[in-house]
């Protein structure tokens, strides 16, 4: 974390580009969308949909590559010193992961700061549910980071190999458009991918006018056991692979 927020190009890099794909894309879209159900949520507006799918993304990006670093250790021996230390491996994978997630957290976080400008606003029990979930898809989503990291060796492979995964992740969890809108493989896919639950969990805790932005989708319990056992199945895999050197 003193090295994130010592590098300023890091923290402008990691807030911007959503920031800018929240306005632009929210803008550009913002008179062609409108929601198929009739729900509480009929009356919002593209940015207003739009924003937590922004929060998802600040996640997602902060998360995956915060464990870039783990492959510029093994390149300057750090990570071989630490391998030879006198400690668990687990505490390697649990320091990595915690470290990463709080840091998408925090940012996450500093975006929700917006909330308000565009008409949302939260109870108590929903913004320390919001930050549950908010931690549970951080740690997945390092740890997802981890289990690539520690096996290629190469940063730019490392992008190219995340891409794959993490674009279509992020598009398949609701965060552009509605699962109630697409075709019925698509959606059977958006039912599969761990990102759509959490996603949920953050339209369920952002209100407009006193009523949740979805009303509609999995119960919150659900929401966090799905994420709970995605993060539990990411952090698993680490230690493992950590322990098997």
């Amino acid at each position: 974390m003193v090295r994130f927020f010592r590098q300023r190009s890091r923290v402008i890099g990691a807030l911007g580009p959503p920031a800018l794909f929240w306005l632009l894309i929210g803008s550009g879209l913002g008179k062609s969308f409108h929601m198929a159900s009739a729900t509480a949520a009929s009356s919002a507006n593209y940015l207003q949909y739009f924003f937590p799918g922004t929060v998802l993304l600040i996640v997602l990006f902060t998360s995956i590559f915060s464990t870039i670093s783990l492959i510029e250790d093994r390149h300057e021996g750090f990570l071989q010193a630490v391998l030879v230390a006198p400690l668990a491996r687990e505490s390697l994978v649990l320091g990595k992961i915690v470290g990463g997630a709080t840091l998408a957290v925090v940012q996450a976080l500093a975006f929700l700061v917006f909330a308000p400008c565009v008409g949302f606003s939260f109870s108590l029990g929903g913004a320390l549910y919001l930050v549950l979930t908010l931690f549970l898809c951080a740690m997945g989503l390092t740890a997802m980071g981890f289990l690539m990291a520690w096996k290629l060796d190469s940063v730019q492979g490392f992008h190219a190999v995340m891409n794959l995964f993490l674009m279509p992740m992020w598009l398949l969890s609701g965060a552009l458009f509605p699962a109630s809108g697409a075709p019925v493989w698509l959606a059977f896919l958006m039912r599969l991918n761990p990102l759509t639950y959490g996603l949920i969990a953050f339209q369920q805790t952002l209100h407009i006018n006193g009523t949740p932005l979805s009303s509609t989708g999995p119960a919150p319990l659900v929401c966090l056991l799905v994420l709970t056992g995605f993060t539990g199945l990411m952090m698993a895999g680490s230690v493992r692979l950590a322990r098997r050197g």
